[in-house]
Parts: C-alpha cells; sequence; structure tokens
C-alpha cells in the first residue's frame, strides 16, 4: 500500500469528526467534485457516499462504501472509480498529544485497470494526492470543523 502520514494539530476525536461526515469528503479528498448522497448510516460498516469525480462536465459517478471502522482511530474505505477501477484506502489516527494527532493514509488500487501499476508507479500518482488530501483534512480538523458544522444553520 502507498501510505503517507502528517501530524494534526487537533485532537483524534475532532479529526474522526470530519471523517464521520461523509458529506465532507468534497472538501478533503482530491478529486471528488460533488457528494451527490450520504447514506444515513455512515460510517457505519456498509454504508455508501455517492460522489462524482472530475471536472464538470467530465465527471464520473460511483459510490465509496465503508469496508472497516474503528471509531475514533480508523476507517477503511472500498474507494470506486469504474471504469477506472477501485482502491482500498484506510485512515488511521493516532493520538501524539491531547491536541494533536498523526494521521496516516494508506491506498492500494485493487480492482481494474490500476491494479495492474507496480506499486512504483502507484507510489508516485498515489502518494502527493493523498499528501494534499490529509493537507485538506488538517485545515478542516484545525480549523474546528465540527464545531462550525454544528452551529451551521444550514445544518
Amino acid at each position: 500500500m502507498v501510505q503517507v502520514t502528517r501530524t494534526i494539530q487537533a485532537p483524534v476525536d475532532e479529526v474522526f469528526a470530519v471523517l464521520s461526515d461523509g458529506w465532507s469528503y468534497a472538501s478533503w479528498v482530491v478529486g471528488a467534485s460533488h457528494i451527490r448522497n450520504v447514506d444515513a448510516t455512515w460510517p457505519q460498516v456498509g454504508a455508501r457516499i455517492h460522489h462524482s469525480v472530475g471536472p464538470w462536465p467530465c465527471t464520473i459517478q460511483d459510490t465509496t462504501a465503508v469496508r472497516a471502522l474503528d471509531p475514533p482511530h480508523s476507517i477503511e474505505l472500498d474507494a470506486r472509480l469504474w471504469p477506472m477501477g477501485a482502491a482500498v484506502v484506510r485512515v488511521e489516527l493516532r493520538a501524539v498529544s491531547p491536541t494533536s494527532c498523526e494521521a496516516v493514509m494508506s491506498e492500494q488500487a485493487v480492482r481494474g485497470p490500476g491494479r495492474l501499476m507496480p506499486h512504483a508507479v502507484q507510489a508516485v500518482l498515489l502518494t502527493p494526492r493523498n499528501r494534499e488530501s490529509l493537507s485538506r483534512l488538517a485545515d478542516l480538523a484545525e480549523g474546528g470543523y465540527p464545531d462550525a458544522r454544528a452551529d451551521s444553520p444550514d445544518r
């Protein structure tokens, strides 16, 4: 699996709150352009986010489903993007201090043409993308996203 790590200046629970909000995924997952729907049971195992990927009007519509969940420590996803394939994505959170945590994002293509790529090629493609995704996740968590969401009149 291709793996990237980032220290986030927010507690594990606050970072996991962002991961637990399926509607937030287009805000931090690089490539996700629009969330069309989120199953009411998200982030329980089997629940799905219905997303669009890519720039309009060339978007691809597919889903991402929860494969495993250990709140607030990890979530594992089956991220689909047919006809390109699918990947297993895992985000793990480890407390560094009461006010910070380490986020580890791992990804591996498991179905479709992407799985035929050698690991080194997957790493070249996925490492910068996933670094940016963790940077965006950090921005949301460090910016008080869960608190701001709770106070929003739109939610």
